[in-house]
């Protein structure tokens, strides 16, 4: 899961970085990787640190964990972004507010859910909000396509009913898709109220407040202990910092459009890291859904851009 400052109702995910601007000779120490590499990179560095977390659950606690990672992740970003406190308005800090909360929850509740289903198909249900958001924005009858692709993919994913997954997991990984809508969303506005990523550190922080009492309240001592807080920084910037850094050089030379499809292959590389870090294999039926889920992305956005209208533009709310 990443999340970035402005975004297109169009992909699965964010289509700007928000990544950590500016950072001294970061360009150069990555750019020889190429655009598409950078992203590549920065997906792979998402997922494997959503696997991290699922082995750090059992000493910390899915809350814990989600506490570490924007504990941590808010520290750097406002060490590096600096964002300014004075001079915005009432409605600058209720849009910021209104991110953090959706960031937070969109956290807390995916964090739930790969406590209970593997990696790969959490993120494939996950998909499904920043899907259905690009569908109701297009407008458009050839997306009804894309959204029976993409049903058609859970249900072969839940194998007719779900009865393979855990219930309570379905349910987290819809609401984390749920909240990553809404997320898109206040993104596309704060990235318009505040300068480069100082709206991104600031929800950070945001919603690292709100789930600092959770995260004590289940964990408490736990999260002091040094191996333990030293997993949960390392979730931190594979989860947030570094891809935000990634995926911010590589939009500076590479289309939007192509970023989102990029990011349409997040659940295969979910399901990667789940196999090879959690030994979380996966059935062909399960194979196929997921790629019927990413095919349903690709479409979507390839409609949309068709369609004529920039991949990277906000949406209209």
């Amino acid at each position: 899961m990443s999340t970035p400052s402005a975004v297109t109702p169009s992909s699965p995910t964010p289509v700007t970085a928000p990544g950590p601007a500016g950072t001294p000779g970061t360009s150069g120490r990555f750019g020889s990787l190429g655009p598409v590499g950078l992203v590549l990179a920065g997906g792979v560095s998402v997922q494997f640190g959503g696997a991290l977390a699922v082995t750090l659950m059992p000493r910390a606690g899915a809350l814990g964990v989600v506490c570490l990672r924007l504990l941590v992740a808010a520290i750097v970003l406002l060490a590096v972004c600096r964002p300014r406190l004075r001079g915005h308005s009432r409605a600058d800090w209720g849009t910021v507010v209104v991110f953090g909360i959706a960031m937070a929850a969109m956290n807390g509740l995916f964090y739930q859910a790969v406590a209970r289903i593997p990696l790969g198909p959490a993120v494939t249900l996950e998909v499904l909000g920043p899907l259905a958001l690009s569908v109701l924005a297009s407008r458009r009858l050839v997306n009804v396509v894309w959204a029976g692709l993409a049903l058609c993919g859970v249900f072969l994913l839940g194998g007719g009913g779900f009865g393979g997954l855990d219930a309570a997991g379905v349910g987290f990984a819809l609401g984390a898709g749920a909240m990553w809508a809404a997320y898109i969303v206040f993104s596309a506005r704060t990235g318009r109220r505040f300068p480069q990523a100082d709206g991104l550190a600031l929800a950070m922080a945001v919603g690292a407040v709100l789930f600092l009492p959770l995260g004590l309240a289940e964990s408490g001592a736990k999260l002091a202990d040094p191996t333990t807080f030293g997993l949960g920084a390392a979730v931190a910037v594979l989860s947030s910092v570094l891809p935000y850094t990634l995926e911010l050089l590589a939009l500076r030379r590479l289309p939007a459009s192509t970023f989102a499809i990029l990011m349409s292959l997040e659940p295969a590389l979910a399901a990667t890291a789940g196999f090879l870090i959690l030994g979380q294999s996966l059935a062909p039926l399960e194979v196929v859904a997921i790629a019927l889920v990413i095919a349903a992305s690709m479409g979507a956005v390839r409609t949309q851009v068709g369609r004529g209208r920039p991949a990277g533009a906000p949406g209209d709310s």
